[in-house]
């Protein structure tokens, strides 16, 4: 099997130029938990924003500044300063065995799928994973 037999394909991203408000409020209004960040310059893939890090950052402003203060802090803190940059490079043809490890190993909630060309194509997340387990294990032996 191959990332393109799991990935959700043309996810939703968000530019490299956005704050944290812009993240937080898309990430609650498309119901997504992961945002690959495309440059705004060229549209290519420069990191991740996950949920997990959305969390503690919201959790940490609201805790030092409160909760009248959250809103603006959010406003005016750059996106890029939340991404992640470092994972595997994903593409469509990359076989699953070589991605599982990843997940296992660096409890990382998704990596992004992109073209040759840096292109955000899709995303696999460990729910992707979790439903492949429950295809495969349904299927009669």
């Amino acid at each position: 099997m191959k990332v393109e037999d799991i990935m959700t394909p043309d996810p939703v991203c968000i530019s490299d130029a956005a704050t944290i408000h812009d993240a937080h409020l898309l990430m609650q209004n498309r119901g997504v938990r992961h945002l690959p960040v495309i440059s705004e310059q060229n549209g290519t893939l420069v990191g991740v924003l996950t949920h997990k890090k959305m969390i503690a950052t919201v959790m940490s402003l609201y805790n030092r500044y409160g909760a009248g203060a959250l809103d603006r802090r959010e406003r005016h803190q750059p996106l890029t300063e939340l991404i992640d940059t470092e994972y595997p490079l994903l593409f469509t043809h990359t076989p699953l065995l070589d991605v599982v490890d990843y997940f296992i190993d660096n409890k990382f909630g998704c990596l992004p799928v992109s073209d040759a060309d840096g292109k955000v194509l899709g995303i696999v997340t460990s729910s992707d994973f979790v439903s492949l387990c429950k295809t495969l294990l349904s299927k009669p032996t």
